[in-house]
């Protein structure tokens, strides 16, 4: 007789919902989707800064069963994906599922009882059969320790949490970061300010992006002319495949693509001083490789100013740099990114026997397949350790995880267990392979965000996308052992 798995997921953006969707298809009628934020959406939600929009083109950063036909341009602007998966969440029926405004704060396994307790902050707490956690790598806003940080006196905030009632108009603004939130919102900002202070600690290497709107003809073909719509899907997907074998071989292949990046900064960076300021100086490919068409030549303009001069404390007039000078700002902004290694924490996860996931993870973040770790049977991960992709859809990953997990789920069901646990040899091996992949790759020769304290890569997948597909798409039970149901439960 199959049993009536009772699951929990944590977080409704792209990932909670597409494993929601994903289950609900396949007879799971148990779900609960916590979510910590007001509404669904994630990182979509949470990111309304200026000129927000996604790197992926929207054929491929988006639902296979979802291909919508009237994006606005290749990259759609955050408020249109945000619109598109509350589409999608309408659509399959899933609002229900929400409990919003609920912040996970621990998960624990019972040997007992053989089921997790997920607590909240608000004292709630739900029993399950299984729990996925999909809170993702960009949710928690970094904002670096300068000295000083709190006595500035003017106005401050993270990219991830705009002020949007802040009228920057006339006003000096100091960008503290220039990473992709940055390269995105800097030329909005340098619009509307009086003056841009741009504090930079290492450059980044840039494709091209324009970013169009569609024209009318254009959308009509994309709408009404059949087998278009897939192949610009499959396009996309072999343009970002290609970025990724850049960066698995950057003496060859990414030598080309790093020569076409070196020729459109050339051309952008007129000014020699900005070009000598802002101009990378590490393997292409090693740091997010960053899409603008605009960010440079903002950079050059009258009234935006680039330093590399290292920040040594923030004062109450504005940020002081190594070199002694005082830059005045009426507003500092963050674009410092997340703290991409801390994944689900500091939510506590307590396995068998009491196992803390914090010191299984000591010596750095692992998942076999980004998806289980020994000792916490039925706890699932979504956009977890070494998923990250740098050069493609992570929605792409996100469906391929989903899909492995309902297969396990479905083996719990129909074996009568209580749960499955991946083996700790199976899991060992795993990671001593995804490590061993990125050796000679260029994501080995500069320190980024990629890496843990220790320096070792825990964000992103070492090779292509359809390696993680074929990977993922059925679920091998050698791997797993079975957990047996307390005597006491009926099967």
């Amino acid at each position: 007789m199959k049993r009536r798995l009772k699951i929990v997921i944590i977080g409704a953006g792209l990932g909670g919902v597409a494993t929601a969707i994903e289950l609900k298809r396949h007879g799971f009628d148990d779900v609960t989707i916590l979510e910590k934020s007001p509404s669904a959406g994630g990182t979509w939600f949470h990111n309304t800064y200026p000129g927000a929009a996604c790197d992926v083109p929207s054929q491929l950063y988006s639902f296979s069963y979802a291909q919508r036909r009237d994006w606005p341009s290749v990259c759609s602007p955050q408020p249109d994906i945000l619109d598109y998966l509350n589409e999608v969440i309408d659509e399959h029926r899933l609002a229900p599922l929400i409990e919003t405004g609920t912040t996970v704060t621990a998960c624990n396994w019972s040997d007992a009882g053989a089921r997790w307790t997920v607590s909240t902050a608000d004292g709630r707490s739900w029993e399950a059969d299984a729990v996925i956690v999909a809170t993702g790598q960009l949710h928690k806003p970094a904002v670096p320790r300068i000295p000083g940080l709190q006595t500035f006196a003017g106005h401050t905030f993270h990219s991830a949490q705009w002020d949007h009632d802040y009228d920057m108009r006339g006003k000096r603004v100091a960008v503290v970061g220039t990473g992709a939130s940055a390269v995105q919102f800097v030329p909005e900002v340098a619009q509307v300010a009086e003056h841009v202070d741009v504090f930079q600690r290492t450059g980044n290497w840039f494709l091209p992006r324009e970013n169009r709107p569609y024209p009318g003809w254009f959308k009509a073909i994309i709408k009404y002319v059949p087998g278009v719509q897939p192949f610009r899907r499959r396009f996309w997907f072999n343009y970002c495949e290609a970025l990724t074998a850049a960066i698995r071989h950057p003496k060859t292949f990414g030598r080309v693509l790093g020569l076409r990046s070196w020729i459109f900064m050339r051309r952008q960076l007129r000014d020699p001083e900005v070009r000598r300021k802002a101009w990378p100086h590490y393997t292409f490919g090693c740091k997010r490789v960053l899409f603008s068409s605009a960010y440079l030549p903002t950079l050059q303009e009258p009234h935006v100013d680039l330093i590399t001069d290292p920040i040594e404390r923030i004062a109450p007039e504005g940020v002081v740099t190594g070199d002694g000078s005082v830059h005045e700002a009426d507003c500092i902004v963050y674009g410092t990114g997340f703290r991409t290694t801390d994944f689900m924490f500091p939510m506590d996860v307590t396995g068998r026997e009491g196992q803390d996931l914090r010191e299984t993870w000591t010596d750095g973040a692992f998942a076999h397949l980004g998806i289980a770790v020994p000792g916490f049977p039925s706890l699932f991960i979504v956009y977890g350790p070494n998923t990250n992709t740098s050069g493609g859809s992570i929605i792409l990953y996100e469906e391929a995880q989903a899909g492995y997990i309902r297969q396990a789920l479905e083996r719990v069901r129909d074996s009568g267990a209580a749960a499955l646990e991946v083996r700790h040899d199976v899991w060992a091996e795993a990671d001593r392979e995804v490590q061993s992949r990125f050796q000679g790759t260029a994501w080995t020769q500069c320190d980024s965000w990629y890496r843990d304290d220790q320096g070792r890569i825990v964000t992103n997948w070492p090779g292509y996308m359809r390696e993680y597909v074929e990977a993922t798409s059925r679920v091998d039970m050698s791997e797993y052992d079975l957990v047996p149901l307390p005597e006491r439960v009926p099967a």
